[in-house]
């Protein structure tokens, strides 16, 4: 995942939770989040970290993958803030949003490695 206005990786290891068993455990349980690893979860407006292990920073995007809205340092048991024109999440480890300098009004993209799919 790239930021699309400045071409910084913000993660290389994107992945996703379409389906409704997927988006519902999002990144439940899991013990440790690797620095590059994001989850783009759609459709989806608002995220919540119970039984989640590690905060979290949260990219909100609308159907462009525009940032409308962010929160860093979420930890578990939270409810996420709501945002209009939300369609999408980036689930990110905590501090990801700094060290990124990604911010709202900018866009993500989805690129593909060699043998993967455009999300």
């Amino acid at each position: 995942m790239v930021n699309r206005d400045t071409g910084q990786l913000i993660a290389g290891d994107v992945q996703s939770a379409y389906s409704f068993w997927k988006r519902l455990k999002g990144l439940m349980f899991v013990k440790s989040l690797p620095d590059d690893l994001a989850m783009h979860i759609a459709p989806c407006s608002s995220i919540h970290t119970f039984f989640m292990k590690s905060r979290i920073d949260i990219l909100y995007l609308n159907d462009k993958y525009e940032i409308v809205g962010m929160e860093e340092n979420l930890a578990s048991g939270k409810i996420g803030k709501r945002f209009s024109k939300v369609r999408s999440v980036v689930e990110l480890p905590a501090g990801k949003i700094k060290t990124s300098a990604v911010n709202v009004g900018q866009a993500v993209d989805f690129v593909r490695r060699e043998h993967e799919e455009v999300i």
